[in-house]
């Protein structure tokens, strides 16, 4: 009997591939379906589980020690359920620590914002050696803390201090900078700014390269001018980065320590803030109580209201730039 040995016209013939059986295939798309599915969450777990141990955790467990009245030297253990927040709330030094915070706040959060725009905007032209300026601007974030309070609380000594001697200057009497209130929220807000105007600077400046040129070259040819360019682009492209360096302000704000801490050298108790607790701040206050005075059950009710109160004025600085900003 003959055989064809003819090729096929479609070829030679190639060995068919079997199926994989039905519940290997079924496991293998679960897999795959599983896999995409968690990858994301496994992926950002390690945040939320160092979140979980080392803010969620203290965080409620505050909450509970504002509860009792706890101390740590007799191992007091008490039940007192709000009592410590209904002694808060008549607490005639919380409230004085509370206004000597938010009037520190407003004099470093505003005048720093704006100055860093300001610089940002310059940075962003054309200049000569603009990545030395850059770096210059991150010369005092990388400066000690403690370096800083000492320079500045020198240069702010009522007798010897350069800010004295410089308006003596032009006639006006030395200024008490440690024993007047005010003065000594002005004092402790020229620190903050010193230290972290630049840092907002340049994060306005990359906001700002990142603006497409397009926009100013139009604005340009319509005859805008600089300032124009300034107000009416560069502002509102910034908006959502103005937003976040604000909240950030706010919270870096309302929890100062370490600044009206070495400001208060020399002083019997540097958490009084002052001989007449004049720029004493709500941080200074809560240490003073929990480990100064061993009440740390009220020096948690104190943390849990300063945790309160900064998500309160977050909120209202981020609807007041969203809605001066006019978005939607």
């Amino acid at each position: 009997m003959a055989t064809d040995l003819r090729p096929s016209r479609n070829g030679p013939q190639q060995p068919t591939a079997q199926a994989p059986p039905a519940g290997r295939r079924s496991l293998r798309t679960r897999l795959t379906r599983l896999d995409v599915k968690a990858s994301p969450y496994a992926f950002i777990s390690p945040f939320y589980i160092v979140f979980a141990i080392f803010g969620a955790f203290p965080l409620v467990y505050t909450l509970w020690v504002s509860l009792h009245d706890w101390e740590l030297a007799s191992g007091t253990r008490k039940w007192v359920g709000l009592d410590n927040y209904k002694y808060l709330w008549s607490d005639a030094d919380f409230w004085h620590a509370t206004v000597n915070t938010v009037g520190i706040f407003v004099l470093s959060t505003v005048p720093q914002l704006l100055i860093a725009l300001f610089v940002a905007n310059a940075l962003n032209r054309r200049m000569r050696l603009p990545t030395l300026f850059r770096i210059g601007m991150v010369a005092p974030l990388v400066t000690s803390t403690a370096a800083v309070a000492i320079v500045f609380t020198q240069m702010f000594d009522h007798d010897w201090g350069m800010i004295n001697w410089a308006i003596g200057l032009v006639g006006i009497d030395p200024v008490n900078w440690t024993s007047s209130r005010g003065w000594s929220w002005v004092a402790i807000a020229t620190m903050v700014d010193w230290r972290w105007t630049g840092y907002n600077a340049l994060i306005y400046l990359a906001a700002m390269q990142a603006i497409p040129k397009d926009l100013y070259e139009a604005a340009s040819i319509d005859g805008a001018s600089r300032i124009r360019q300034f107000w009416q682009i560069t502002v509102p492209m910034l908006r959502p980065t103005i937003i976040f360096t604000t909240i950030i302000a706010t919270i870096g704000g309302l929890q100062l320590f370490t600044e009206p801490v070495l400001f208060s050298v020399g002083t019997p108790n540097k958490m009084d803030g002052g001989p007449l607790h004049q720029f004493q701040t709500l941080t200074m206050y809560m240490y003073d109580n929990a480990f100064g005075h061993d009440r740390y059950g009220y020096g948690a009710t104190i943390a849990w209201a300063l945790f309160l109160m900064i998500i309160l004025f977050s909120l209202i600085n981020f609807l007041f730039v969203r809605r001066t900003g006019g978005t939607k």
